[in-house]
């Protein structure tokens, strides 16, 4: 019988590479935390009309990429394929707004989207998200860079730029999109067949293209900084201003326009050189407009995504595989000495430390090999005669130095034991 492989774009992750998902998890965590961020878990699937809606019909994501099927209810359902549209939906419907205070949640989970496989680029992906909902300040904006940028070097990452755009209010952007429609119209027939599709649905797009040709043209569009109002204007400089002095380094990207329609105002990523093609890291930006588009009040939002795979692969090139060394694998052989060996071991979990038991029944120098290979600090063995004794060897695996406890004597010196081992581990 042929072996059920995982479907294109998916994939297991296992130990070791299991490590970098919890360290980078655990860091994301704690900074949140630290800036007063909630933790918000919404619905893989919502209905269809949610992303149509707040992420729009002329986007790639919605017309090519989405994971959209009819339930038994007959409703149009959609795997997510991205974080924000969920979060300003929960929002609404939950009534968050009526609390009367800026919002700061954040989300990590998997995401979906029907792209062609690449390094870093999956059908399902996972992203951690932040989102800043009820301030139209643009220390907002600055705050979730700032934010972004901190977990970024806590992690280990520093081969990065970050570049920022404003892509202005719907004014702004009308009257650019206009001057882009006339400036690329004459080139029709030279850009990529994609472009040629976005010229009069999503011309801001084009500028986006990766396409070669279609780049040597859009080098030489009109600039979106030109047609920016007083507002915009201020607002973005506001944001320049506030990163210098936070000694965020930026460089301004005037070809820089985010995939989705809800953006406004200010727009960036966080790029790396290290991963070819798939650079961004983080992107994200203002979406002023979206919860009110969603059936909420008018409502002022800011946020960013990270991209976890991608993460994960700079990680790779530049740090070992975090490993979590185990306290202690016990080693018993017969059946007084495996069942103590059970209840040893649950009394040492409890005591906080990170214990393994051998259960394969085998012969106590295959399970002194497990031990070795286990990357444990110390070993404790019980055989008959400890079973009898009610003692355990205690073996630092480093030193291979040995001695005889009693087995309460060994629970009740816990907190001696903690500080040896954490010596141990820390050198």
């Amino acid at each position: 019988m042929s072996t059920i492989e995982t479907l294109p774009g998916t994939r297991d992750i296992l130990s070791p590479e299991i490590g970098y998902w919890q360290r980078l998890e655990a860091i994301a965590r704690e900074i949140l935390a630290k800036a007063a961020y909630r933790e918000i878990r919404t619905p893989i699937f919502e209905q269809t009309s949610l992303f149509e809606r707040g992420i729009g019909e002329a986007t790639d994501v919605v017309g090519k990429e989405m994971y959209t099927f009819k339930d038994k209810g007959d409703r149009s359902t959609t795997l997510r394929p991205e974080g924000t549209a969920g979060v300003v939906r929960a929002f609404i419907k939950n009534s968050l707004y009526a609390q009367g205070d800026v919002q700061r949640l954040w989300y990590t989970g998997p995401m979906f989207r029907y792209e062609r496989n690449q390094a870093g680029r999956q059908r399902q992906f996972n992203q951690i998200g932040v989102e800043v909902l009820g301030s139209a300040d643009p220390r907002a904006d600055v705050e979730v860079l700032a934010i972004a940028s901190d977990i970024l070097k806590t992690i280990g990452l520093t081969n990065l730029r970050l570049d920022i755009n404003s892509i202005g209010n719907k004014e702004d952007r009308q009257n650019y999109r206009q001057a882009l429609i006339d400036y690329l119209t004459p080139y029709k027939e030279e850009l990529d067949p994609d472009s040629q599709d976005r010229l009069i649905r999503n011309p801001l797009r084009i500028l986006d293209s990766k396409n070669p040709r279609t780049q040597e043209i859009a080098a030489d569009a009109p600039s979106i900084l030109d047609y920016l109002g007083e507002n915009s204007r201020r607002h973005f400089e506001k944001v320049q201003q506030m990163l210098t002095d936070l000694g965020i380094k930026y460089q301004l990207n005037p070809r820089l326009v985010r995939g989705l329609d809800y953006y406004t105002y200010t727009a960036f990523e966080i790029i790396s050189d290290d991963l070819g093609a798939q650079a961004t890291v983080c992107g994200g930006g203002r979406y002023d407009g979206l919860v009110k588009e969603l059936g909420g009040p008018d409502t002022p939002a800011v946020g960013w995504a990270m991209g976890l795979e991608r993460l994960i692969l700079l990680l790779q090139q530049l740090q070992p595989a975090p490993t979590n060394a185990l306290d202690f694998y016990v080693v018993s052989r017969g059946d007084r000495a495996e069942v103590q060996a059970v209840l040893l071991a649950q009394k040492l979990r409890s005591f906080g430390f990170s214990v393994e038991i051998d259960l394969s029944g085998s012969a106590f120098k295959k399970q002194f090999g497990r031990a070795d290979r286990s990357g444990a600090v110390a070993c404790l063995i019980i055989g008959d005669e400890e079973a009898e004794s009610q003692s355990v060897k205690l073996k630092w695996m480093a030193s291979k130095e040995q001695s005889a406890i009693a087995q309460s004597d060994l629970l009740e010196k816990a907190e001696e034991l903690r500080c040896q081992i954490d010596s141990i581990k820390n050198t």
